[in-house]
């Protein structure tokens, strides 16, 4: 064979494999191996203590589908993400699997999620397969990032228990939507427009000590795999006298 055209097969070939390398590495899509537990002691909710900071609205958000995640958490960036969870077992196992929630941090025996009871059995083809899941107790599976969804939900704003009117404000934001994460979030008076960044202080809790005054325009910076950043700004306003406890209505939905 002639030395050009053995130069022109390696270099063919070199590029093929390079190019399935970069689509491997970039297929936001792509299903990854894994293993998934439960949780033993719970019901078939998940965990009102969970470490993304929503409370007891965390054991039931997504229908009680939710999960703590292990590197998925990813300092609490990775709480409100919606993986599509399937385990490989064909004998008990359906093609779709369940659709979960981070709500926690957790990890046990080299797995990458622990499902609520009602979400791992969820995976199951039958009453009697979920129960054969659930002796296994940690099944193999595959998942995936997709696109959270809550049909007639805006997204809310929680006041923290300890929040203290006007000196400290905390917050937890639900019903995030879509598949990018919320990575800054800023405060800003609606009068001046002066604006301040917030501290994510765990999870899902954004705080910051002496809030601006006034209504309170939110501004959220959605940030998706592949870098691309969006602000958002809702309609609604946190109000002037805000309180502890609250719930707040941001009169807005994202698809990002």
């Amino acid at each position: 064979m002639a030395p050009s055209l053995r130069f022109l097969l390696f270099l063919s070939a070199t590029l093929f494999f390079m190019q399935t390398l970069t689509e491997a590495a970039t297929c936001s899509d792509c299903f990854i191996h894994s293993r998934a537990a439960y949780y033993p002691n719970s019901d078939e909710n998940g965990t009102d203590t969970g470490r993304c900071g929503y409370g007891s609205f965390g054991a039931t958000l997504n229908g009680g589908d939710v999960a703590a995640a292990s590197d998925l958490y990813r300092d609490g960036v990775g709480c409100g993400a919606c993986y599509q969870v399937k385990c490989t077992n064909s004998y008990y196992c359906t093609d779709n699997g369940v659709t979960i929630v981070i709500t926690d941090q957790g990890s046990s025996d080299n797995t990458d999620f622990i499902l609520s009871r009602r979400a791992f059995g969820r995976m199951a083809q039958t009453t009697d397969a979920a129960a054969s899941l659930l002796a296994l107790g940690v099944v193999d599976i595959e998942y995936r990032r997709v696109s959270c969804s809550y049909p007639y939900k805006n997204i809310t704003i929680k006041i923290d228990e300890n929040s203290n009117y006007p000196y400290y404000l905390g917050f937890v934001i639900w019903y995030q939507q879509g598949r990018s994460d919320i990575t800054a979030v800023q405060l800003c008076e609606t009068q001046n427009f002066v604006c301040k960044l917030l501290d994510r202080s765990y999870g899902s809790v954004w705080t910051t000590t002496s809030p601006p005054s006034g209504p309170l325009s939110l501004r959220m910076l959605f940030s998706d795999e592949n870098g691309d950043e969006t602000w958002v700004v809702p309609v609604n306003n946190i109000p002037n006298d805000w309180k502890a406890g609250e719930t707040y209505d941001t009169g807005v939905q994202v698809n990002l």
